[in-house]
């Protein structure tokens, strides 16, 4: 990969002619750009970047490599694209805190309905990794991480945007792992809010008032 890629991704570069965002990509009219998609997440995501060829990624999804040209223009944009977390984030983060917890149990469901993956677990596979996938790290902790601490209150919001981004990728590994027929998969939207949103929910509202361990507690009247 070239140098000229940090400054591409830096700055958004992809969206010109010949290119799409991540937002983009995400609405599929057809022609197969959620397939181009989906499989360049699995080649970039899995292995070293001078390794993925745009041919490979074309036969995983099922098109010619001159389709990811038109749509993509190169293998340097396609790989922006995956590593743009921005459109799952202004889905996940576009409800007032009061309710944010349940929104984003409820959005998390919806967009691997809609996108036929999760928006979000891709960064795990990313750890660890001394080459190019370490953008797909730096995306993601400024366009998740780093934007949800902004939106909390308190002196301790970065740890608990940490914790909450955590519970996110475990939902999604965790819906990922039982599916096809897992409880998850079968458990209506709104089911899995009720029990799993109660506990994001604490981590945006900061939990409850600390009380010094060493402090006695009182039992009884």
């Amino acid at each position: 990969m070239t140098g000229d890629h940090t400054s591409t991704a830096g700055t958004g570069a992809g969206t010109g002619a010949g290119t799409e965002t991540g937002a983009e990509a995400g609405a599929d009219t057809g022609t197969g750009r959620d397939a181009i998609v989906r499989a360049a997440r699995r080649a970039f995501t899995l292995r070293p970047y001078a390794e993925v060829t745009l041919r490979g990624i074309a036969a995983d999804a099922g098109v010619s490599p001159s389709l990811i040209v038109k749509r993509f223009g190169s293998k340097e944009r396609l790989f922006n694209t995956v590593a743009d977390f921005q459109p799952a984030a202004d889905a996940l983060f576009a409800a007032r805190p009061a309710v944010l917890g349940r929104h984003l149990v409820l959005t998390m469901v919806r967009l691997r309905d809609e996108l036929r993956g999760d928006p979000l677990l891709r960064v795990v596979f990313s750890l660890g990794r001394d080459d190019e996938r370490t953008l797909l790290r730096e995306r993601f902790r400024e366009q998740v991480t780093d934007r949800l601490a902004g939106s909390l209150a308190g002196a301790d919001r970065e740890l608990r945007a940490e914790l909450i981004a955590g519970q996110l990728l475990g939902l999604g590994a965790t819906l990922s792992l039982h599916r096809p027929d897992g409880a998850g998969t079968r458990t209506p939207p709104e089911r899995l809010a009720d029990l799993y949103a109660p506990g994001l929910q604490l981590l945006i509202d900061g939990g409850a008032a600390r009380r010094d361990p060493r402090e006695p507690v009182s039992v009884g009247g």
